[in-house]
C-alpha cells in the first residue's frame, strides 16, 4: 500500500553549488513576497492609498523585511528551540540549518513598520494595513517552499493524496505516509488570508481594519491546518490535543478582533492615506 503513495523527492536548491551553499527555493520564497509586496504598495502609493512618497516604498519594504527575518529566526529559537539556543547561542545566526517562526516574523515585521511610521512621522496603522494586505502572498510562497524543502510534515495519514517524505520521523520503524499539511498551510494561511484582505482593503479608510482582518484569517487558518501538521518533537499537546502553533495563533485571533473592531467603530480617517505633500 506504501507504493500506492508518492514519495517526496524535491530538490530544495534551484542551484546548488557545495554543502549548504547555493540558491534555494526557500529564499526565493521570501524575495518573491517581498517583490510583490514592494510592487503592490509602490502602486498604492501612486494611487494615493499609501503614504509614502517616490522612492519611499522600497525604503520601506527593505526595513520591514529585515525585521521580519530577524524576528521570524528569534521567534523560532525561542519557540521552537530554546535548548539548542541555550546549548550553542551561536544557532541563531547558523541559518543554514533552516528554522523560522512565522509568528515570531509578525512580531518583528510589526516593530519594522512602528519604527518606520515613527520616524517618518507617518501612520502606523495604514502602514500596517499596507503590510497585512500583502503578506498572505509570502505565506503561500513560504509554504509551498516548505514543502519543496520536505519539512514541516503532517500527521500519517492514508489519504489517496498523502506524501512520504523521507525525513520525516518513522513510526513503528517505517516512513509512513502522511498529510501535505504544507500545502494545507498555503491554502488556509495564505490563499484565504490573501481573498479576505483583497475584499476589504479598497473599500474602507479606516486604518488597523486590514490588518485585523488578516490577522484573524492567518490565525484561524493556521489553527485549523495544526490538526493535520505533526506537533513539534518533545512538546506535550496543551489539554491533550493543542500544539504550539495552535496556542500562538489564539493571541493573534483575539488581536485581530480586538483591532478591527475598533478600527470598525473609529470614524474613517481618508487624510491619512495620501502620500506626503499629494494634492
Amino acid at each position: 500500500m506504501l507504493l500506492a503513495h508518492w514519495e517526496h523527492d524535491l530538490n530544495p536548491f534551484l542551484w546548488h553549488i557545495w554543502g549548504p551553499i547555493g540558491i534555494r527555493w526557500y529564499g526565493l520564497s521570501y524575495l518573491l513576497g517581498i517583490v510583490a509586496a514592494w510592487w503592490l504598495i509602490r502602486r498604492w502609493a501612486r494611487a494615493g492609498r499609501a503614504p509614502l512618497g517616490p522612492g519611499e516604498p522600497s525604503e520601506f519594504i527593505t526595513i520591514a523585511a529585515i525585521a521580519m527575518m530577524i524576528g521570524g529566526r528569534l521567534g523560532y529559537c525561542i519557540f521552537y528551540a530554546p535548548e539548542q539556543l541555550m546549548r550553542d547561542p551561536l544557532f541563531v545566526i547558523k541559518l543554514h540549518q533552516g528554522g523560522m517562526a512565522s509568528h515570531g516574523g509578525m512580531i518583528g515585521m510589526a516593530l519594522g513598520v512602528y519604527y518606520y511610521a515613527r520616524s517618518r512621522r507617518r501612520d502606523f496603522l495604514v502602514l500596517a494595513d499596507t503590510i497585512g494586505a500583502t503578506g498572505p502572498i509570502g505565506v503561500i510562497a513560504g509554504r509551498l517552499a516548505n514543502f519543496v524543502n520536505g519539512e514541516l510534515w503532517g500527521r500519517p495519514s492514508d489519504v489517496p493524496w498523502a506524501v512520504i517524505f523521507p525525513a520525516a520521523t518513522k513510526v513503528d520503524g517505517v516512513n509512513v505516509p502522511r498529510h501535505p499539511s504544507q500545502l494545507y498551510g498555503a491554502a488556509l494561511e495564505g490563499v484565504l488570508p490573501l481573498l479576505a484582505v483583497l475584499i476589504v482593503h479598497p473599500r474602507h479608510r479606516r486604518p488597523g481594519l486590514t490588518l485585523g482582518v488578516a490577522l484573524i484569517a492567518y490565525g484561524i487558518g493556521r489553527f485549523v491546518d495544526e490538526f493535520w501538521r505533526e506537533p513539534d518533537a518533545g512538546y506535550e499537546l496543551l489539554l491533550g490535543w493543542m500544539s504550539k502553533g495552535q496556542a500562538l495563533s489564539i493571541p493573534v485571533v483575539l488581536c485581530g478582533l480586538l483591532l478591527s473592531y475598533w478600527a470598525a467603530t473609529r470614524p474613517a480617517k481618508p487624510d491619512t492615506y495620501p502620500p506626503p505633500n499629494a494634492t
